[in-house]
């Protein structure tokens, strides 16, 4: 029996060790993890949270936006919010570092500085990296285009290639899922006559996994942006200014200015060592509550989760799948600590949007789909009301009225 005295020492004089909650990744899935948990802090006070957002860059990255970089439809400053001031007046601190390893057994996290982080639980929200290895000459001579530094990087070689005018400049984009698409259509319209832009892929049609309507409508601005399409090819090997290609048997070469890779992804070298299941492409295997298998007290959402779904129901690697995902890990995470029964998150497709050149788009939700410019401004306010905070939304959505109103009303200057 315990002393009575000793009890209340320890009950009343000896504070509680506050639950650490660790989130690896700042993507869409990691930060808006962070973001809901956060409200839910007020619902489980008595166990003094602390959450730590752990991310190698200081900034959020809203990918569907990154196109508009290229053609400077947007400023980089409205995609890429710090994490500071996104979590500035919120139960989340942020830890600007690299996770170089987790120890499952441990509940461990050691970090590049020789930090090392005890969680009591865990949201892995890593996402995945380009992969370059597919093709002999990748690395070398092509260009990624997934990161801000990816976008940039991209931007300088433009730049470069722009500064002789009498050049005539080739682009080979390899890949036609939607980034590929996209990224075909923006550069064309931001070349105009300057130069060709070549759309590659080994498969026989363009979006395999996007609706028909979204297919169709691709198609047509491909062909209007002129695009050329070569479908059903293998790409042989990338050297300094050509492609090796063949098709139907025969092989030929492209001469290139510029080499864009769009396709494949592979996890992050820590991940693969995690002492858990995988799937065969490296995939976190997970409950369709979103917990491992073997540690309920992490959590895997993202493009690195493989949800076991009794249904089997399929989750696109998606912002919007992200967005569901995170939401559900939170929720789970509250009904963990205050001992309540978890949800099954279950992916509800909220329909397709796509950027198709310079003012331009295609939406398709519930049976209808739009194209052009009409599109394009719905798929423009529908990604600024899912940009992460209030306090950004508005200062975006300020800066679009403003530009608004200006070409509407422009201001003639006098001259003095």
């Amino acid at each position: 029996m315990k002393h009575p005295i000793s009890y209340l020492y320890n009950t009343v004089f000896i504070p509680k060790r506050s639950i650490q909650i660790c989130i690896i990744g700042g993507g869409f899935a990691g930060l808006f993890t962070a973001l809901y948990l956060s409200k839910y802090t007020h619902l489980i006070k008595s166990l003094r949270p602390r959450i730590i957002l752990i991310d190698q860059k200081e900034h959020f990255l809203f990918t569907p936006l990154l196109y508009e970089l290229l053609t400077q439809e947007v400023d980089s400053w409205e995609i890429t919010p710090t994490f500071a001031k996104l979590l500035a007046n919120t139960a989340v601190e942020f830890c600007h570092d690299t996770v170089e390893a987790v120890n499952l057994e441990q509940r461990q996290i050691e970090l590049r500085s020789h930090k090392q982080i005890t969680y009591d639980h865990l949201v892995l929200a890593v996402g995945q990296q380009t992969r370059l290895d597919a093709i002999p000459g990748i690395t070398n001579y092509a260009y990624a285009f997934r990161s801000l530094a990816d976008a940039e990087r991209l931007m300088q070689k433009l730049q470069s290639l722009e500064t002789d005018s009498k050049k005539h400049i080739q682009i080979a984009i390899i890949g036609a899922g939607g980034n590929g698409v996209e990224l075909a259509c923006k550069l064309a319209n931001r070349l105009q006559n300057r130069g060709q832009v070549y759309l590659i892929d080994r498969r026989q049609k363009i979006l395999r996994d996007f609706s028909f309507a979204c297919q169709k409508a691709a198609h047509r601005a491909l062909i209007t942006c002129g695009v050329k399409l070569d479908l059903g090819t293998q790409i042989e090997n990338f050297a300094a200014s050509q492609i090796t290609l063949s098709k139907n048997q025969q092989t030929y070469t492209l001469p290139v200015d510029l080499i864009v890779w769009t396709i494949g992804t592979q996890n992050w070298e820590w991940l693969n060592n995690l002492n858990c299941r995988q799937n065969p492409q490296g995939k976190l295997l997970v409950r369709s509550t979103l917990q491992l298998f073997d540690y309920p007290e992490v959590f895997a959402v993202g493009d690195i989760a493989a949800i076991h779904h009794p249904d089997k129901q399929k989750v696109p690697a998606t912002a919007q799948a992200a967005l569901q995902q995170a939401r559900t890990a939170a929720s789970n995470l509250r009904a963990s600590l205050t001992g309540k029964p978890l949800k099954i998150f279950r992916y509800h497709h909220l329909g397709e949007m796509m950027t198709l050149g310079i003012n331009a788009g295609v939406v398709f939700c519930c049976g209808i789909c739009l194209e052009g410019s009409i599109a394009y401004t719905i798929r423009r306010w529908a990604c600024v009301l899912r940009l992460p905070t209030f306090n950004h939304r508005l200062r975006v959505c300020r800066h679009l009225l403003s530009a608004a109103f200006r070409r509407v009303f422009p201001i003639n200057q006098q001259p003095m």
